[in-house]
Formats: C-alpha cells, sequence, structure tokens
C-alpha cells in the first residue's frame, strides 16, 4: 500500500472512534494549503449543501463542476437545479450538522466521513452503524468534482 493510501486509513482508524471530536480541530493540518482546502469544503457543506443556500454555489463549486453520483447533474447549474427542488435556505450552522467523523485531505483532494445509521435488514427493530464518505477534488481554490458511493434511485 502506497504511504498515501496508509496514511488515509489510519486517519480514519484514528478518528472513526471519536464522534464527539471537535469539528474545529479536524480543519487543522500542517500544510496551510491542505488547511485552506479542508475549510472550503467544510463550509460549502454547512452553507449551500445543510444550510441550503444555492446562491452561494458560485463561491465554492467551478461552472465545470464533476458530479460522479449518478442522480445528480454535472455542472454547478445541474447542482443547482438538481438541489432547488427540496432545499429550502435555513440558519447557517457553525459546524456541520450531520455526524462528521473526521476530514482529510491529501494533494487536492477532500475526504468527508461520516456517521450513518440504518434499519438492521436482518434484525427486525434494530439498527446498524456504517460510515459514508464523500470526496471533493479542488481546483484553483474551488471544488471541480465530487465522489460518493451513492447508488442510482
Amino acid at each position: 500500500m502506497k504511504k498515501a493510501g496508509l496514511l488515509f486509513v489510519l486517519a480514519l482508524l484514528l478518528s472513526s472512534h471519536s464522534f464527539g471530536q471537535d469539528q474545529k480541530a479536524m480543519l487543522y493540518s500542517k500544510e496551510p494549503q491542505l488547511a485552506k482546502n479542508k475549510k472550503l469544503v467544510y463550509d460549502f457543506w454547512r452553507e449551500v449543501l445543510e444550510g441550503g443556500h444555492l446562491d452561494l454555489a458560485a463561491k465554492y463549486l467551478l461552472p465545470t463542476y464533476i458530479q460522479h453520483n449518478p442522480n445528480v447533474p454535472t455542472g454547478r447549474q445541474g447542482f443547482i437545479n438538481f438541489f432547488s427542488k427540496f432545499a429550502k435556505p435555513s440558519t447557517i450552522n457553525a459546524t456541520v450538522k450531520a455526524p462528521l467523523i473526521s476530514i482529510v485531505a491529501e494533494g487536492n483532494l477532500v475526504i468527508l466521513s461520516f456517521k450513518d445509521e440504518h434499519p438492521d435488514p436482518k434484525v427486525k427493530g434494530k439498527k446498524y452503524i456504517t460510515t459514508w464518505f464523500d470526496m471533493l477534488r479542488i481546483e484553483n481554490g474551488k471544488i471541480a468534482e465530487h465522489w460518493d458511493s451513492a447508488l442510482k434511485e
């Protein structure tokens, strides 16, 4: 396994036990550019995705934004059109509302990992915890590309 891959796995393992970890601490990096990339993605998540302020999309997304989620069109306008069907502007929180586990930055990529709870398909009435990930590529100070594990709806 390459060094960067090993560091990523180690970061996830170390952070997976700290669901209540201080989100501001997650934004830290010894390298200023990595910290800046983390902050860009973090603020985009809070303001646009969770806060519903699609009017701020141009602040964060390139017009040529590439979307790899099969349910969301590519392009900044495609993103806006899709999310405008259900996103309504609300108060922007100081922290991400979703149960954020970690923020990892390497090169021009930022990965957010979240705790996720689902009904257990094998045991009625029980739930299980897993994680989901979003990876975003930064280009010229804006988000250029997004990946997640979403399946077609």
